[in-house]
């Protein structure tokens, strides 16, 4: 009975870990690479785990280079932000930013300001990098329309809205690969944005586009990514 019982613990904890991965981006505007992005997904503790995103770009004379990186939890289909950080320097005006989730008092703090931000506590509230972790999860699961409240590089709580427009084909450098692709719905047209996740890469973002007043600010395209999927 003990036996049996330690079997079926073991093969729920492992259910439950999510697999690590990396992956590497080209960054382009107009179809010319500008520069290099990366993504990396680690557990970090029992169900705790990191998502880090870094972007390094030049176009004309413009550079930038960025960080950014959430911890959080991820227990029974639930992400869970701890704290988000974002370093980025270049042409523009350097930046650091944080914010720590309190989730014991139900409050939020950033390195900005002495005391808690003025936000409503939502058990849900995501940043602008876990939430990316949930709307994977829930798109392997089939959801085919999402809602995060979230909190902004700048402290501010926002509201994301996103759905399934369809599946596509899609050529990358490394090579054709089957995507459902999905939309971010704004309030307006001014702005846009695309993402393309391949499920044959276990649903990791493998493009994404985005665009201001009709005009592409600029677009990622994956080059490599560990662990190697079968395809």
């Amino acid at each position: 009975m003990l036996i049996g019982l330690s079997a079926v613990l073991s093969t729920s904890l492992q259910a439950s870990t999510l697999t690590e991965y990396s992956a590497e981006y080209n960054v382009l505007r107009k179809g010319k690479i500008h520069g290099t992005a990366t993504r990396a997904f680690t557990q970090v503790a029992d169900n705790t785990y990191a998502l880090s995103y870094e972007t390094d770009v030049k176009w004309m004379i413009f550079t930038e280079k960025r960080t950014e990186q959430s911890l959080f939890t991820y227990e029974n289909g639930e992400t869970k932000p701890l704290h988000y950080s974002l370093n980025r320097e270049g042409t523009r005006p350097d930046k650091s930013f944080r914010i720590k989730f309190d989730r014991e008092n139900k409050q939020l703090f950033s390195k900005e300001h002495e005391y808690p931000l003025k936000v409503e506590w939502d058990e849900s509230r995501q940043d602008v990098l876990s939430y990316q972790n949930q709307l994977r999860h829930e798109l392997k699961a089939g959801k085919t329309q999402f809602s995060y409240p979230i909190i902004d590089k700048n402290g501010n709580a926002r509201l994301y809205n996103f759905k399934v427009v369809g599946k596509e084909t899609i050529t990358l450098p490394i090579g054709n690969v089957e995507t459902i692709k999905v939309k971010r719905l704004y309030d307006n047209n001014k702005r846009h944005a695309l993402a393309w996740f391949a499920p044959q890469y276990d649903y990791m973002l493998v493009q994404m586009l985005k665009g201001k007043d009709g005009v592409e600010q600029f677009q990622i395209q994956m080059t490599a990514q560990s662990p190697k999927q079968t395809q």
